[in-house]
C-alpha cells in the first residue's frame, strides 16, 4: 500500500470517526429537554417494573377470588389492592405490571428483529445497486398490506398467541425501517470516505460495517425508537381483536379487552391497561422526537 493510500485511509478513518463521536452530546441534549427527560426517567422505571414484576407485584396476577370481583380502587373488601380486582377478583396493578412485561417483551423484540431486517434490506440496497430495484419493490409489496391483515393472516397460518403476534409486528416493521435505511445510506454512499476506503482495497463487509452502518445508525435508532411505540400499539389492538395472547395470560391489550363488557359497572378494568398503554406510546414518541431532534444537525440549528 502506497503511502498516498495510506494517508487517505488515515483521513477518511479519521472523517468517519469524527462523525461518529460527533453522537456522543447526544443524551446531554436530551436531558436539558424537560419532556424527553421525564419520558426517559418514565420508561426507565416502566421498563424496571416490566423485568422485576414476578418479585415486586403484590400479588399474584393470575390467583382469582371472585368474593372481591369489581372491587373498586383500595377498597373496604379489598384494601390492598391499589387498582382493584377484575372480573374474576384478581389485583389490577399486579396484573398490569406483568401486562407491561408481555406488551413491552413483544414490542422490543419486533422492532429489534424487524428493524434489524429492514436496515439489512434497506442498507444493501443502497450498497449494491443491482439489488436496489428488486429489494424496493419487495418493501413496497409489503408497504402495501395494512399491519392489521399481517396479524390476521399469520394467525390464520399459524394460530393466536404471542408469538404469532411478534412475527406479525416484525413483518410489519421491516419496509418503513428499510426504505429510511435506505435513505441515510445512500446519502453516506456519496462521501468521499467510502471512495478511499475502496481505493485502499477495503471488502465490501468491511466498507458496509465501518463506513456506511455506523454513520447510518442515528438515522436508524430515531426510526425504530418511534416504531417501537407503533408496534406496542399495534400489538395491543391486534390483542384487544383477540389474535395475541390468550386468557389467562397478562397482556395490556387483551385485559382492555376483557375489561370493555364492564365498562358500565367497573370502568377501570379497561381504562387503566389502556392508559398504560396510552402513557408507554406517548412516552416512547416523545423520546423518538427528542432523539430527531438532537442527531439532526439541520435541527440543532
Amino acid at each position: 500500500m502506497t503511502d498516498a493510500a495510506i494517508s487517505l485511509q488515515s483521513a477518511a478513518d479519521q472523517k468517519a470517526i469524527a462523525a461518529i463521536r460527533a453522537k456522543n452530546a447526544v443524551w446531554r441534549r436530551i436531558l436539558r429537554d424537560p419532556a424527553a427527560a421525564l419520558a426517559a426517567a418514565f420508561l426507565v422505571v416502566i421498563v424496571a417494573v416490566a423485568v422485576l414484576a414476578p418479585w415486586i407485584a403484590p400479588h399474584d396476577p393470575y390467583a382469582s377470588n371472585m368474593r372481591l370481583r369489581f372491587c373498586p380502587p383500595m377498597g373496604a373488601r379489598c384494601p390492598t389492592f391499589l387498582l382493584g380486582a377484575d372480573n374474576q377478583g384478581r389485583d389490577m396493578l399486579s396484573r398490569i405490571m406483568f401486562g407491561l412485561q408481555a406488551t413491552l417483551g413483544m414490542g422490543v423484540i419486533a422492532v429489534l428483529v424487524g428493524g434489524g431486517l429492514g436496515a439489512l434490506i434497506g442498507l444493501s440496497a443502497a450498497y449494491f445497486r443491482r439489488l436496489d430495484t428488486p429489494l424496493m419493490r419487495l418493501v413496497d409489496v409489503l408497504l402495501s398490506f395494512p399491519s392489521i391483515l399481517f396479524g390476521l393472516a399469520i394467525a390464520a397460518v399459524l394460530g393466536t398467541g404471542l408469538f404469532s403476534l411478534v412475527i406479525a409486528l416484525s413483518v410489519a416493521s421491516v419496509p418503513s425501517i428499510a426504505r429510511i435505511a435506505r435513505g441515510a445510506a445512500q446519502s453516506i454512499m456519496q462521501q468521499e470516505y467510502m471512495e478511499a476506503g475502496r481505493a485502499v482495497g477495503l471488502g465490501d463487509g468491511a466498507l458496509i460495517w465501518r463506513y456506511l452502518a455506523r454513520n447510518c445508525w442515528p438515522t436508524i435508532l430515531i426510526y425504530m425508537t418511534l416504531q417501537l411505540g407503533q408496534a406496542i400499539l399495534l400489538g395491543a389492538a391486534l390483542s384487544f381483536l383477540g389474535l395475541g395472547a390468550q386468557p389467562p395470560t397478562a397482556e395490556l391489550g387483551s385485559m382492555a379487552s376483557d375489561g370493555r363488557k364492564f365498562l358500565q359497572i367497573a370502568p377501570g378494568v379497561s381504562t387503566f391497561p389502556c392508559a398504560a398503554i396510552f402513557l408507554v406510546v406517548l412516552a416512547f414518541n416523545v423520546l423518538g422526537d427528542a432523539l430527531r431532534d438532537a442527531l439532526d444537525p439541520k435541527l440543532r440549528q
